[in-house]
């Protein structure tokens, strides 16, 4: 057997809360609800869960080391039209749309401080 990942999991400190922010930035219902855990589909073979940091077991360490939920393959239209949209909903910008080496781009967290990162990679500087 391979391991192959099918979902992502944060641990949240308010599921209703992150279920609305996911709710909204992507446009989509959660496709299963629980009193301490929700689910959205990403692609057809992978999800994001949000799961209470209070009821999980074993409890998640206090800090741990950061990461980012990136959508990688946008146009520099679409980074500028979805940095427009998110803001709009007041989601809170880590980075504002910039270039950078690796493409144009943008980032923005939830409510837990997870980084989203939208961008339009530019892979014609790559060695």
């Amino acid at each position: 057997m391979t391991f192959r990942p099918s979902s992502l999991i944060l641990y949240v400190d308010d599921v209703d809360a992150s279920t609305a922010f996911y709710k909204a930035i992507l446009n989509a219902d959660p496709i299963e609800t629980f009193k301490d855990f929700s689910v959205f589909a990403l692609t057809k073979d992978f999800v994001v869960g949000l799961q209470s940091k209070h009821t999980i077991d074993p409890k998640p360490q206090p800090a741990f080391g950061g990461f980012e939920i990136s959508m990688s393959y946008a146009t520099n239209a679409e980074v500028d039209d979805l940095y427009r949209e998110w803001k709009a909903k007041g989601i809170a910008m880590a980075l504002e749309p910039t270039m950078l080496d690796f493409g144009y781009t943008f980032v923005a967290t939830d409510p837990d401080g997870h980084r989203l990162r939208v961008c339009a990679t530019d892979t014609t500087n790559v060695t």
